[in-house]
């Protein structure tokens, strides 16, 4: 995961912490939110679109490796293998 400078972290995680204060859900609250992002402020242009698009790919594979499979470890370890 491309991480960001530490000087600029406290004004990323305002964002954080404002779409925590508005209970913003994985069910359509941040798809709302990104793709309006995307439409707003992102110059059209193929490249820039696709970029974005890689971004939320790179996410969504970040969030499988360092959080699904953390999960799916603990439950195996919970529950057993399946065989």
């Amino acid at each position: 995961m491309p991480y960001i400078k530490k000087e600029k972290r406290p004004e990323m995680d305002k964002i954080v912490d404002l779409m925590n204060k508005l209970n913003v859900q994985a069910n359509g609250d941040l798809n709302y939110i990104l793709y309006k992002f995307c439409k707003n402020h992102i110059k059209p242009s193929y490249n820039n679109f696709k970029n974005y698009c890689g971004e939320l790919r790179q996410c969504a594979t970040e969030i499988e490796r360092r959080l699904l499979a953390q999960y799916e470890n603990q439950k195996i370890n919970e529950n057993g293998d399946v065989n």
